[in-house]
C-alpha cells in the first residue's frame, strides 16, 4: 500500500514544504497536530527531553512522531532556554503544551520567543485554555469534552455516555483546531510580518464541533438527550445492528431513496412499518434487528454491496486496511513495518508522503544544528553549523 506522488526538489513533500516548526514535546494533541504539520512537508523538529515522560509508548511504535526530527535539550539546565531559543530564531512555528505560564518560567513563552522572531507563529495546546477558572486544572480528553455537552450525546438512552476514545477532545477539537488556527496565523504573519499567539483549547473546539447540533437544538429538531434524535442512534435506519455472527453492520439510510433500497435489499419492504411513524420506531427497530441476526457481516456486506443504501460492516482497526476501496486508495501504508494512516488529505501538486519513521529521541542533533544553521545544542555535541548559503 503505498501513496502515490514525488517529492519536492529539497527532498520535502507537500504543501508546506520549507516551513519551520519546533515542537516543545508533549503528549496527545501536540504531537499529534506536529504530525500533521510534518505530514504536509513541514520540517518539524521536535525538541525532547531528557529521559522522556508521561504517558508513551515505545518510541519506535509512536507515528505521531514521524516525518520529524528530535533533539534533545533539558529546558530546565543552563543554557537549555538559550538553546531553544536559537531554534526560534530561524522557525516559523513553535508549539507547545503546557499548563499556563511553565513555558513563561521556563523561559520560552511568547514573550521570550517573539524578543527573538517577531514572525513566529506561536500555537498553545491545553485543554481548558490559557485562562478561565479551571486553567490551571490537571485534565485529559474525557474531562474536557463533558462540560461541553459533547460527551453526553454519545450512547445509549439508558446507559451511560460512550467514551470516543479521545478523537473527539484530543484530536479533533484540539489537534485540528491548533492546525487551523497555525495555518490561519502563518498566513496573517507573510502577509503582514508579525507573529501571534494561536491559543487552542480542547474545551473550545469540542463546543465547536458541536455548532450544528446547537443550531438544531434551537430550532426544535434535536433533544438534548441522548439516543433520541436522527444522527445519535435513535432513529432505527442510523444505527448499528449485530449479525449472526457477533460482528456489526453500520446502517445510515437517512434519505427516502436510501432508505427505500436498503429495505428492500433488507427483505422487510412489504413488513416495516413506515419510518416516518416515531411511535412505531421501536417496532422497525427490532424488525431490522432481527433480520441482521439471521446472516453474517460478511453475508449482509454482499447483499449491500454495490448500492445506495449507505450500509457499511463495522471493521476492526486491524481489519480495515484491508477493505477493498481503501486499500485500493491507499488509505492505509506500510512504513518501517508499521502499518498506519496515511497523510490525509490529498493534493494534485504538492503531494504527502510517509517520509520517515517515528523520530528517535536525539537521533537528529547533529544534522538539526547543521540544518538550521545553530550552534551545536547539547555539551558534547561538536557539530559546526553549517554556513549560511552553502
Amino acid at each position: 500500500m503505498t501513496v502515490a506522488g514525488t517529492e519536492t526538489r529539497d527532498g520535502h513533500g507537500g504543501p508546506l514544504a520549507g516551513v519551520r516548526v519546533v515542537e516543545l514535546a508533549g503528549i496527545g494533541p501536540g504531537p499529534f497536530a506536529a504530525m500533521l504539520l510534518a505530514d504536509l512537508g513541514a520540517d518539524v523538529v521536535r525538541v525532547d527531553r531528557p529521559g522522556g515522560g508521561g504517558l508513551t509508548i515505545d518510541p519506535e511504535y509512536d507515528i505521531t512522531n514521524r516525518n520529524k526530527r528530535s533533539v534533545i535539550v533539558d529546558l530546565k539546565a543552563e543554557g537549555g532556554a538559550e538553546r531553544v531559543l536559537g531554534l526560534v530564531d530561524r522557525a516559523d512555528v513553535l508549539i507547545e503544551g503546557y499548563r499556563p505560564g511553565i513555558a513563561e518560567r521556563l523561559g520560552v513563552g511568547p514573550a521570550d520567543c517573539h524578543a527573538r522572531n517577531p514572525k513566529l507563529v506561536y500555537g498553545r495546546m491545553t485543554g481548558w485554555g490559557q485562562e478561565g477558572p479551571l486553567a490551571q486544572r490537571a485534565g485529559h480528553d474525557i474531562a474536557y469534552i463533558a462540560p461541553t455537552g459533547t460527551l453526553g450525546m454519545f450512547g445509549g438512552p439508558d446507559e451511560p455516555p460512550a467514551i470516543p476514545v479521545n478523537l473527539v477532545g484530543d484530536f479533533a477539537g484540539g489537534s485540528l483546531y491548533l492546525v487551523v488556527g497555525i495555518l490561519a496565523a502563518l498566513h496573517h504573519a507573510r502577509a503582514t510580518g508579525t507573529g501571534q499567539v494561536v491559543d487552542a483549547a480542547i474545551v473550545d473546539g469540542t463546543a465547536h464541533l458541536a455548532s450544528m447540533i446547537h443550531g438544531m437544538l434551537a430550532a426544535g429538531a434535536w433533544q438534548d438527550r441522548r439516543g433520541a434524535n436522527l444522527l445519535d442512534g435513535g432513529a432505527p435506519f442510523y444505527s448499528t445492528y449485530e449479525t449472526s455472527d457477533g460482528q456489526y453492520m453500520a446502517v445510515g439510510a437517512l434519505e427516502q431513496r436510501f432508505y427505500g433500497e436498503f429495505i428492500d435489499l433488507l427483505g422487510l419492504a412489504d413488513t416495516a412499518p413506515a419510518r416516518g411513524d416515531l411511535s412505531r420506531w421501536g417496532e422497525l427497530r427490532d424488525a431490522v434487528a432481527a433480520r441482521f441476526k439471521e446472516r453474517t457481516r460478511d453475508e449482509w456486506t454482499a447483499v449491500f454491496e454495490g448500492s445506495d443504501a449507505c450500509v457499511a460492516p463495522v471493521l476492526s482497526l486491524r481489519e480495515a486496511p484491508h477493505h477493498p476501496h481503501l486499500a485500493a486508495r491507499g488509505t492505509f501504508v506500510d512504513h518501517g513495518g508499521i502499518t498506519q494512516p496515511a497523510p490525509a488529505p490529498r493534493f494534485t501538486r504538492t503531494p504527502t508522503a510517509v517520509r520517515s519513521g517515528p523520530a528517535r529521541p536525539g537521533a537528529d542533533t547533529a544534522s538539526v544544528a547543521r540544518d538550521w544553521d545553530v550552534p551545536a545544542l547539547t555539551d558534547d555535541e561538536p557539530t559546526e553549523p553549517q554556513k549560511k548559503g552553502s
